[in-house]
């Protein structure tokens, strides 16, 4: 199959539902970008290490970086997305499908958004594939329950694994740095947490970014009669297209998300804001390095809670976590229902054509 860029515009430009297909993955990377990375330099803003344009800007670059870098040295996470779900043989109900699916994910994304709640875009999209499927197929058939399965790993991953390592890096860093004087640490941590913020959104777009490249990589199979991705090669300017458009998205800001993420949730000391960058950071890249697909916000805000936690359990803001639970338990069921609907919707209407 022909995965050149001249091929991609050809496409783009004479199948109405490539077009669609495109303009919606781009805007679930553009919302990606703008909803889900503010979470990445949450706590270097609410530690006033940076402030928050100045932060935006360098995740926007980190995030362009992250995408582009990790996808090169290792596209295993973009793998799972593409292969999770079975669209079927007839590539162009598949098409219509996956555009179902897309839309949703923006629906319910934007709308999270809109409260200032952070709602994690990574369930967002494989429960909006996975409703789009079962439309389609007309069961569960249509869902890979091999690579369904790293999902619900990655539910372990993000929440054990994220508050263990936000616990165990604090206290580790707390007994490294226990005879420094105040000041000179508070120093210090400044300039070490903008570099663990840097790391954070370099991870988040290795990880988020090549989820939807996996999605997008789909549609141009679909449209070119593939109905799997089974041996082909992502190729660079389509890694070069989504980490621009996740940076653009990231440039926009999240403003609400940061305050709930980095201010409400706990009260961080710079010290803490690092422990937690990294920890998040660690995970992330563990993560992406065996295809795992996590949510970079259950990840990070995992984290931050297992820092709070070396102090005392009291320092955590339990009504925001128990906010932010609530919105991802109900991501699953939520976007998935949006998408069957409206995948059933858009087979009646295009599937007609």
């Amino acid at each position: 199959m022909d995965l050149s860029l001249s091929y991609f515009v050809q496409e783009v430009t004479s199948n109405p539902v490539m077009l669609v297909t495109v303009a919606l993955t781009l805007g679930v990377i553009f919302v990606n970008g703008w909803t889900d990375a503010p979470n990445a330099i949450a706590t270097c803003i609410g530690t006033r290490s940076m402030g928050v344009r100045s932060a935006i800007l360098t995740s926007a670059v980190f995030n362009f970086l992250g995408v582009f870098v990790m996808t090169q040295i290792n596209s295993s996470v973009a793998s799972t997305i593409s292969n999770m779900v079975d669209f079927g043989n007839n590539t162009q109900n598949a098409l219509i499908a996956l555009c179902a699916a897309l839309f949703s994910i923006v629906v319910y994304s934007v709308a999270a958004s809109f409260f200032g709640i952070p709602t994690s875009e990574s369930h967002s999209l494989i429960a909006g594939l996975t409703g789009a499927a079962i439309a389609i197929q007309g069961g569960v058939d249509g869902v890979n329950g091999a690579e369904w399965v790293k999902v619900l790993y990655g539910l372990v991953l993000s929440l054990v694994l994220g508050f263990v390592t936000g616990w165990v890096v604090c206290k580790i860093i707390t007994i490294l740095f226990q005879n420094m004087e105040r000041r000179k640490a508070n120093i210090f941590f400044r300039y070490a947490q903008i570099a663990g913020a840097a790391a954070m959104s370099f991870m988040h777009g290795a990880q988020d970014g090549q989820k939807f490249i996996g999605v997008l990589f789909l549609g141009i199979a679909f449209a070119g009669g593939q109905n799997s991705v089974a041996g082909m090669v992502i190729p660079v300017w389509l890694m070069l297209l989504c980490s621009i458009v996740m940076g653009l998205g990231t440039s926009v800001g999240g403003e609400k998300i940061i305050k709930s993420v980095g201010m409400d949730m706990v009260k961080l000391e710079r010290y803490q804001g690092f422990s937690a960058d990294v920890a998040g950071a660690i995970c992330l890249l563990y993560s992406s390095l065996f295809g795992i697909p996590v949510s970079t916000t259950h990840t990070k805000t995992s984290a931050i809670m297992g820092v709070g936690a070396v102090k005392r359990l009291s320092a955590i803001n339990f009504g925001v976590v128990k906010d932010m639970m609530l919105t991802w338990i109900f991501t699953f069921p939520g976007c998935g229902l949006i998408s069957f609907v409206i995948a059933k919707l858009f087979m009646f209407i295009f599937g007609q054509m």
